[in-house]
Order: structure tokens, then C-alpha cells, then sequence
């Protein structure tokens, strides 16, 4: 089966615990070190099989086969890329049922990560995120006073809206953001917007 690596952790030196996002399950498995071993590493795709152990003990991960990225050596990308994927450990690690979509997110944006700013990539995913879990808040209330926002908007944690007076944070396009919520493209966001929603998806999804 395939997956994305969304956390490591090293234990007894260089084994690994490791958590991976498959196409409808979250798996933590454990990682013998060997010398003939591929590497494995944060973001990265990989074909495996789990191995069951003793009742009671964490599952072992063994065959395992790197699925390379076609931007997988330019540092900058893979750097923004395991940023990303981290998050889903974050917001996904103690889930039990979460069916295709975070993997069918990820595979999407995978595919898409070299072919514009990854930022604006990860941006368009995290809104139709957002979106399927109910937590896109596409009329503008401010989150803080719950008045309405007639002027641009400013976003905090998991995009809620606010007024820029209330939180004195960078003011967004409304019709920016109206694009990127409607039709999931961050097209009339400039790029002092998209670093401002990158940093803010950052603080977790």
C-alpha cells in the first residue's frame, strides 16, 4: 500500500517510530534500523506493508519503497512540503475513521507543488480542508466583536475572520478571499497575502 510519512520519531538510536497517512487509515509502525535499509524521511512517499506483532506491541513497518517526487531535490520545495505534511500529523493523530480525503488532499498538492508557488498550493488545499470539515467561514463576521466586515478582511488561526482593527494584523482582499473560498484559487491573492495565510496555516490546521 502507498502513504505519505507525516511524522518520525527516533527511539533505541536510529530505529524509528513512524506515522503515515495511507489511502484510508492513519498507521504508527515501527522502523528496525538495517544498513540496507531505505531511507526514510518527513514528507516522503512510500509503498510498505505492515507487519502485525505480539499482542499488545506497535506493528512493524517493513518493505518499504521510496516513491520519488519529481522536485524531491530542490531543498526549498521539500522544505515547504514536510512543513505541510507535519501539520496533518498535528491535526490528524489521535483521529480513528478518516476515510480519502486528507490522503486524496495531499496526493492532489503533491502533484501540483512545482508547478506554482507551493504556498498557493497548500493555501487552495487547506481552504478545501476547511471546507470539508465545516470550518470555513465564508461570510465575514469578525470572529472577536461579531460584527460584520464591510471593509478587507484580516485572518486568524484556521482562517476565522476578524477586523484588522481588532486584531491589527495584514488586511486581505475580500474579493480575494472570495475567489480563493468559492472557487479554491488563490489567483488575486499578491504574495504578501499568501505569505500571511501561509504563516497563519502554519499555527496548525
Amino acid at each position: 500500500m502507498q502513504g505519505y510519512v507525516i511524522n518520525l520519531n527516533r527511539v533505541k538510536e536510529e530505529d524509528l517510530i513512524v506515522t503515515i497517512l495511507s489511502k484510508n487509515n492513519l498507521y504508527t509502525l515501527y522502523r528496525f534500523y538495517g544498513a540496507r535499509h531505505s531511507v526514510i524521511n518527513l514528507g516522503f512517499k512510500i509503498d510498505f506493508e505492515v507487519e502485525e506483532s505480539a499482542k499488545g506491541t506497535i506493528a512493524r513497518l517493513k518493505d518499504v519503497i521510496h516513491i520519488g517526487y519529481k522536485w524531491i531535490n530542490d531543498y526549498k520545495l521539500l522544505r515547504l512540503w514536510q512543513d505541510f505534511t507535519l501539520l496533518f500529523y498535528k491535526h490528524l493523530k489521535d483521529s480513528e475513521d478518516i476515510g480519502t480525503f486528507y490522503f486524496d488532499l495531499l496526493n492532489a498538492a503533491e502533484q501540483n507543488w512545482d508547478k506554482q508557488n507551493p504556498k498557493r498550493v497548500a493555501i487552495e488545499a487547506y481552504v478545501k480542508l476547511l471546507e470539508n470539515e465545516g470550518r470555513l467561514h465564508t461570510e465575514f463576521y469578525c470572529f472577536l466583536c461579531s460584527q460584520a466586515i464591510k471593509e478587507d478582511v484580516s485572518l486568524i488561526r484556521a482562517f476565522l475572520p476578524t477586523h484588522t482593527t481588532c486584531t491589527h494584523t495584514l488586511a486581505i482582499s475580500k474579493n480575494a478571499l472570495n475567489e480563493l473560498y468559492t472557487n479554491k484559487s488563490s489567483l488575486f491573492l499578491n504574495d504578501k497575502e499568501v505569505d500571511r495565510l501561509w504563516n497563519i496555516m502554519m499555527e496548525g490546521l
